[in-house]
């Protein structure tokens, strides 16, 4: 599974990040860079066909030069979007747009298809769990003849790891097509780079329906920053289908018809993505009012259980409020005269308990208080253990 490194510049909860796009620069033209880090990026090259294959770190951009114009394919993986002058150079080098290399660079983006002068752009976002937070980041891939340009917002960790060990074990027909086929085999790997994520939230919340259900402390809370997530995720793949539709749909002249086909199950897997995202938040709302209603029910059981006992001690309260007014017996014998006897504080007390013990026969009867049932099995099981036991006290 892909994990994602937190960045120092995020200090928000994962749970809570929304993505939203950031202010342009007011007065800015078309095409402006706004890159603020100058932390170099991580530079990995990858030039291979199908009878050869090279692959190195490099330290700067001109060092791709050499293995540009040449027979095979060049992929140039850029991660971290950073150091103004490395994204510059990468645009003099390969000759890109300057509104391809601004979507390239400034993000977020909204995924898209644009077509440039024999280059074609897109943009995609994967997502990642990391610390059982969802992340999500842009990548942007750019091809045109003989060389793949992806550029990563995230500088560590991805998900296209299964890609370079197909480039590098030469299995199937990713170092014998073109590039245009590396551009489909990078945004599958993207789309299939959602099935852990949805994994993981699956097992999550089948957690909490347990929980829920045995009614082990799960909060409101909990539940609430899922369909947070959740929602993320959905913002993350709604744009995707749309994205695969446009390539399926429209013709891009730098993707050929052989391609598309493979492009056809991509576009599959994005909309069963989006099922399974749909159906996770139908549960997680569910749980939310599952969990409401058991709250609900507890708390109507705990008024029900006051309302007994209070009800209880009324009639023992009366009790006590009527020997309690000192009316004086001397000045006549119809006040109070069990003050003057013997045993009038005992028959009070005997009192309070008969009314106390009526009460609560009655309220067993109605089964507020436990059921007729349970007394019955009760009974059931004191038989069964006596006759058990009588044959060894009769021995």
């Amino acid at each position: 599974m892909p994990q994602q490194r937190v960045t120092d510049t995020e200090q928000a909860p994962p749970s809570v990040r929304m993505d939203l796009p950031h202010e342009p620069p007011r007065g800015a033209s078309p095409g402006t860079l706004r890159i603020e880090s100058d932390e170099r990026p991580h530079l990995y090259l990858m030039d291979f066909s199908e009878g050869h294959l090279h692959e190195h770190a490099l330290s700067s951009v001109d060092e791709c030069i050499p293995y540009i114009d040449k027979d095979g394919l060049t992929w140039l993986d850029i991660r971290g979007i950073g150091h103004l002058e490395t994204f510059q150079r990468l645009g003099e080098i390969f000759g890109i747009h300057p509104l391809a290399l601004e979507d390239m660079v400034n993000v977020p983006q909204r995924p898209k298809a644009d077509v440039y002068k024999d280059q074609q752009l897109i943009i995609t976002r994967m997502v990642s769990i990391h610390e059982g937070k969802l992340y999500s980041e842009q990548m942007s891939i750019l091809f045109g003849k003989g060389f793949v340009i992806t550029v990563q917002e995230e500088r560590e960790v991805d998900c296209l790891d299964p890609l370079r060990t197909r480039i590098r074990s030469g299995r199937g027909s990713i170092r014998k097509l073109g590039t245009d086929y590396v551009a489909y085999a990078l945004l599958d790997s993207v789309i299939d780079g959602f099935f852990p994520v949805l994994e993981h939230f699956g097992e999550h919340i089948d957690e909490l329906e347990l929980r829920v259900l045995s009614q082990k402390g799960v909060s409101s809370n909990e539940i609430f920053a899922t369909k947070r997530e959740l929602l993320q995720l959905r913002r993350a793949v709604w744009p995707q289908r749309d994205l695969l539709a446009q390539l399926l749909r429209d013709d891009f002249p730098l993707i050929q018809a052989e391609t598309r086909i493979y492009l056809r199950d991509t576009y599959d897997h994005a909309v069963q993505i989006m099922d399974m995202v749909e159906t996770f938040r139908e549960i997680a709302s569910s749980l939310m009012d599952l969990l409401m209603t058991i709250v609900s029910n507890r708390l109507n059981e705990t008024m029900k259980v006051l309302t007994v006992v209070s009800s209880i001690f009324m009639p023992m309260t009366f009790i006590a409020g009527i020997y309690g007014m000192n009316f004086n017996p001397e000045a006549s014998p119809w006040n109070m005269p069990e003050l003057n006897w013997s045993w009038g504080y005992p028959f009070s007390f005997l009192l309070m308990a008969i009314s106390a013990g009526s009460l609560l026969l009655y309220y067993r009867s109605r089964g507020l208080i436990g059921t007729k049932t349970d007394a019955y099995a009760k009974v059931r099981r004191a038989v069964k253990r006596t006759a058990r036991a009588a044959p060894h006290l009769l021995g």
